[in-house]
């Protein structure tokens, strides 16, 4: 079967959201374009190395061009606050995302390939199994692949760690996420702590 590649050269809008209550989230990468939308959902940390290394590629681009690279060095001033676009329809779940920098084009490539689970007898027969896979650019699982500004790279960057961050706030104590009915702290011998 060829792979589902969703392109998105440049997106009217690319940014991650949730849906769902903090501590019970499900978070998605939403790109849109016109009346057409694809979302993945993928898992929180995701959401944050891709923010985090987007911003650390970006601020390369700006060192390395003298800043001469059309990169602002901090996100636009009228941020995207909207929520996802409903309905929220799941087209895959991320398992292996990659970036880079187009420097003739002056674009951020994202990439965001489909999870797919390989059966293998050893660790060998799995490490074949993944070399076809990545070799296989006609027949490989599904993809979303965006292209974007320097200016839309660095809104996507703040408004996903924005979006992170806004989950349950942490024990002072022992840094784990606080439930609204407080939660078993470590450092308090077990007692239950209050939020």
């Amino acid at each position: 079967m060829p792979r589902q590649v969703f392109l998105y050269d440049p997106p009217d809008r690319f940014v991650a959201g949730t849906v769902g209550l903090p501590g019970r989230r499900t978070f998605f990468l939403q790109a849109s374009s016109g009346p057409r939308v694809t979302s993945v959902s993928l898992e929180k940390t995701q959401v944050t190395a891709l923010a985090e290394r987007m911003d650390e590629l970006l601020d390369e681009v700006v060192r390395r061009t003298g800043g001469n690279a059309p990169v602002p060095a901090v996100a636009p001033g009228a941020a995207d606050t909207a929520p996802l676009d409903v309905p929220v329809d799941e087209e895959f779940r991320v398992g292996t995302m990659a970036l880079a920098w187009d420097g003739e084009e002056q674009r951020m490539i994202v990439e965001a390939q489909a999870l797919v689970e390989l059966e293998a007898g050893s660790d060998e027969d799995l490490a074949e199994a993944e070399e076809r896979l990545l070799q296989d650019e006609e027949n490989g699982p599904p993809m979303l692949r965006v292209r974007l500004t320097g200016a839309q790279a660095r809104a996507f960057a703040k408004r996903a760690l924005d979006v992170v961050n806004a989950g349950r706030p942490p024990c002072p104590l022992c840094s784990l996420p606080l439930d609204p009915e407080g939660h078993v702290c470590p450092r308090q011998n077990g007692y239950r702590r209050q939020a």
